[in-house]
């Protein structure tokens, strides 16, 4: 009955006392129910997703109706993980435990072909309590580093994630990498801040992009796979549980939610309309009551904005938008008649802009308003598909020096690269395993494209199908001969003269932009150090790194890996201060965000090399794009002396070597 005192349901307004509502404890943990022998194998009670105190999925209770900021779902591992051990929640009731205790048990499936057909009733959240590690699996995370993380690691956990979505996606022809590879990851320790926090995440940066919610799971931004508030309980001696938010995703959605970029009016969670199309009050419980304890506190709150993927009819980008402050709360009537919670949340000061860099740029695509310190619309005149803009909001510099726009290489008449090849005779678009094709052949039996669109391993080498190639236009073999796919713009630093950077966000493995300048012979080094500013140069000694999946994750021979160095025909540099095109803007860093990978465009009677440049990692948007110019080989670097490039280094990276050239 509403306004009875002691209720959960949310009181009429017009004489609601919320000191009394306040009162309400919230839930507790509940305890694990086993299956008896007449229900089948000793299946584990909760799957690597979701809150302690959920019933064991899959023979829990009833779900929960999701919040209203909920965003798309992504679905669960389609493997269940045996059963090992399970360990009662201690101080977190929402989400993954804080604890790190507990035994590890050891084994899992081998992938999802094995994998029995799971319920198409998917269970509001999805536990992350139980970790099950392989026992021939070393993650390289110790147990502090689980709890604990730092920027090398949420880096090196986004990009071993990706790598095995990746994978799975390319081998499977599926929309189920995604839940596949984050099952593959945490049943195998491969994560990383698990402590739950109030306030930052260490290794996470304002402005961080994600492509999905696991994603911000497996490095402890977000633990919830659904819901739309996070949050985590403290308790004192004495006194009893008291729930604190601890961060909110934000999808943008709802009447008030949507555009200011320094404020949030969020709508609380639960109230959703039943089976029967049956809405009912929101309750002040669980994910509310955290945040109207937060609001009495103080403390702040992680903001996460959900914003439609711009190359994805169906997809979403989460963009960590810093700490918030809960500044007021009340109850209204919603849509469907019923009262809800609504919050305000205004943004601390001093944090770097994020959300509003999205709006901005939005603005800018839409044509609202015009970009400023605009000096020309598209540097590239038209020759590109996309135009590129050239700005200076740091002084009065017109532009960079004089040179030909081209957006592909150029080649002196002696210079000869490979031996004269022909391409596939394919009609339609080239398919994966069709060994009759031999640039599939040549790729390993693989396409090295996802979809045409994202790169999915490094490779010595990769054979793109080439202008003569009888097979369509739209051949997913045939990527960075189609130029841009996003909507970059040359800018003034303030330290390094002209810099690149994209107004779209761009995903880990997706297609930048190729080398174009003029193809010269390693012999022909008759360059001062101005040519050498705009020169790319294979024979240089570049920093390794991993970025293609780890067989054992997805149970593949270890001995089929695909090797990450190149295969260069010959050595080669390009010069792009004459002829070029955006990528001679992309300044060097020792920690960079972009790669290079070379790629053989096969047809024409020849074999033409082009470095192509895609990116490591997941890129925001007016994030300045880098990469790693390498360090020059010299002959006392030869002989074991430290290697030494020709300019000095201003990257500003902690991995910074110094030189570079």
């Amino acid at each position: 009955m509403e306004g009875v005192p002691g209720t959960n349901t949310v009181p009429n307004p017009n004489y609601y006392d919320k000191s009394i509502v306040l009162d309400v404890k919230p839930l507790r943990s509940l305890k694990p129910v086993f299956p008896n022998g007449n229900q089948g194998p000793p299946f584990v009670g909760c799957p690597p997703f979701g809150p302690a105190h959920s019933p064991l999925y899959p023979f829990g209770a009833q779900h929960d109706t999701p919040d209203l900021n909920q965003t798309h779902y992504t679905p669960l591992p389609s493997f269940v993980t045996p059963l090992q051990s399970y360990r009662e929640p201690t101080t977190v009731s929402n989400g993954p435990s804080s604890s790190s205790g507990g035994k590890r048990g050891a084994g899992r499936p081998k992938g999802a072909s094995n994998a029995k057909k799971k319920d198409k009733t998917a269970p509001k959240e999805p536990s992350l309590e139980v970790q099950v590690v392989k026992r021939d699996f070393d993650s390289g995370i110790s147990v502090a580093e689980r709890e604990d993380g730092n920027s090398d690691l949420v880096s090196s956990v986004l990009m071993r994630f990706d790598a095995v979505r990746r994978r799975l996606s390319q081998v499977e022809h599926g929309r189920a990498g995604t839940s596949k590879a984050a099952g593959v990851l945490m049943s195998n320790g491969v994560r990383t801040n698990m402590k739950k926090r109030v306030g930052t995440v260490p290794g996470i940066e304002v402005g961080d992009i994600f492509f999905s919610r696991i994603e911000m799971c497996l490095v402890g931004l977000h633990m919830q796979t659904m819901a739309g508030i996070d949050y985590i309980t403290t308790s004192k001696v004495g006194t009893d549980e008291e729930p604190l938010a601890t961060s909110i995703v934000s999808s943008g959605r709802y009447d008030g939610e949507a555009q200011d970029p320094e404020s949030l009016i969020y709508t609380g969670q639960g109230g959703n309309a039943d089976k029967n199309g049956q809405a009912s009050d929101q309750k002040l419980e669980r994910g509310n009551l955290a945040l109207e304890k937060s609001l009495r506190k103080g403390n702040g709150v992680r903001v996460i904005r959900g914003e439609e993927d711009p190359a994805s009819k169906t997809g979403k980008i989460y963009i960590y938008d810093g700490l918030y402050s809960i500044s007021e709360s009340w109850v209204e009537k919603g849509k469907s008649g019923c009262n809800t919670f609504k919050y305000k949340l205004v943004r601390v000061p001093g944090q770097p802009p994020a959300f509003g860099v999205w709006k901005a740029v939005h603005k800018w695509n839409e044509g609202l308003t015009a970009r400023t310190d605009l000096i020309l619309p598209d540097l590239t005149s038209g020759v590109e598909s996309k135009p590129v803009s050239l700005v200076n909001d740091v002084d009065d510099e017109k532009g960079p020096s004089y040179f030909t726009y081209i957006s592909t290489l150029k080649h002196a008449e002696t210079f000869k690269q490979t031996q004269p090849t022909n391409g596939c005779s394919c009609h339609g678009s080239c398919a994966p395993g069709n060994l009759d094709c031999s640039c599939i052949r040549k790729n390993g039996g693989d396409l090295p494209y996802l979809n045409g669109v994202l790169l999915g391993s490094r490779r010595p080498m990769i054979y793109e199908c080439g202008p003569t190639c009888p097979c369509h236009a739209s051949c997913k073999n045939k990527v960075i001969q189609t130029g841009l796919k996003f909507r970059l713009e040359v800018f003034k630093t303030a330290n390094r003269g002209w810099g690149l950077r994209s107004w779209d966000p761009i995903r880990a493995g997706s297609f930048i932009c190729e080398y174009a300048g003029e193809v010269k012979d390693k012999g022909d080094l008759g360059m001062d150090q101005e040519d050498d500013e705009f020169v790319f140069d294979t024979s240089r000694v570049y920093n390794s790194f991993k970025w293609n999946y780890e067989p054992a994750l997805v149970d593949e021979d270890p001995s089929d890996e695909i090797p990450e160095e190149f295969n260069l025909p010959s050595p080669f540099m390009i010069n792009a201060k004459s002829f070029g095109n955006v990528a001679r803007f992309m300044n060097h860093s020792c920690s960079p965000n972009v790669m290079w990978q070379p790629v053989i465009c096969e047809g024409s009677g020849e074999s033409v090399v082009h470095i192509a440049f895609f990116a490591i990692r997941h890129i925001p948007p007016m994030a300045e794009l880098t990469c790693d110019y390498g360090v020059s080989l010299t002959s006392e670097a030869r002989d074991g002396s430290l290697l030494q490039g020709k300019r000095k280094c201003i990257c500003g990276s902690v991995r910074c070597r110094g030189s570079f050239g």
